[in-house]
C-alpha cells in the first residue's frame, strides 16, 4: 500500500469509529436521516442532507467532522 492509502484507510477507520460511538444508538429511530459527528462527538441530525452539510462545514469546517445516512453502510468519503 502507498502511503495515500494508508492515511485514507486509517481516516475511513477513524470514521467508522465515530459513528458507532456517537451515532450508532440512533438507528432505531432516525434510520434514513443523516447525522454528522464531529471529531470532538458533537452531534447533529437532520432529515436534510445539503442544510446538514452546509452546518457542519459552517460550525466544524471542512474534514472535520464524519457525514453518514444513519442505518446505511458508508459507500464512499467526502474530501
Amino acid at each position: 500500500m502507498n502511503e495515500q492509502t494508508v492515511e485514507l484507510h486509517q481516516r475511513a477507520l477513524e470514521e467508522d469509529e465515530l459513528y458507532e460511538r456517537y451515532a450508532a444508538s440512533l438507528e432505531k429511530d432516525h434510520t434514513g436521516e443523516y447525522v454528522v459527528v464531529s471529531k470532538s462527538g458533537e452531534v447533529l441530525v437532520s432529515k436534510d442532507d445539503l442544510e446538514l452539510l452546509q452546518t457542519a462545514i459552517q460550525k466544524f469546517g471542512r474534514g472535520n467532522f464524519v457525514f453518514r445516512r444513519i442505518g446505511y453502510k458508508a459507500l464512499g468519503q467526502w474530501r
